[in-house]
């Protein structure tokens, strides 16, 4: 009989300063803490639960968090490059991002609903079946990030640049844009539009 690793708990920690880049991390739930200036670039996470935390100029990059738990967390200032959201728990899964560098990550089929992106670098991110209602897109880059059969429904990208959206291969009803972004909605169509 295999018997299961006991889960470790912490409340309330501050961590600042750790180097776990390409460790495991397994069996830990994490309440309220906060990780300053920590490096978890290419770390396992298993079995990990995080809940009301905060990760503050942090490196997540290429980490693998397959099965992990993101309830109310706020990324700030973070390098997230590669992180594929997509294999994360998708039940406890409700974040935002603020000032982050988030290049080629994978949010495909999730449900984002009100998820606030500000001041983010996302080029390439993959948004490809995710629900994105009512979500904001403050001041970010979309460089070929990808919007197929999305549902971005009420979704606000007035502040937003460099991005492109097939407005026949998603939901968007009801998403905010500035008239001078119509070209970035009509390319498809390779008008003319001065």
């Amino acid at each position: 009989m295999i018997m299961s690793k006991e889960i470790i708990s912490h409340s309330g920690k501050e961590f600042k300063d750790f180097d776990y880049s390409g460790q495991a991390i397994s069996a830990r739930e994490f309440y309220n803490c906060r990780f300053i200036n920590c490096n978890f670039g290419k770390s396992d996470f298993r079995e990990v639960y995080f809940e009301e935390c905060v990760f503050i100029d942090s490196d997540l990059s290429m980490a693998n968090i397959c099965d992990v738990g993101f309830r109310n967390v706020i990324f700030e200032g973070c390098k997230i490059l590669g992180l594929d959201f997509s294999v994360c728990n998708k039940l406890a899964a409700l974040f935002s991002f603020k000032s982050c560098m988030m290049d080629y990550c994978s949010f495909i089929s999730m449900k984002l609903k009100k998820i606030h992106f500000k001041d983010c670098s996302m080029k390439e991110v993959d948004f490809t079946f995710a629900d994105l209602s009512l979500s904001i897109f403050d001041c970010c880059a979309l460089d070929r990030a990808v919007f197929q059969n999305s549902v971005l429904e009420n979704s606000d990208f007035r502040t937003a640049v460099n991005f492109t959206i097939d407005v026949d291969s998603n939901r968007m009803r009801g998403a905010k844009f500035l008239s001078t972004q119509l070209e970035a909605l009509l390319s498809r169509y390779q008008l003319d539009i001065s």
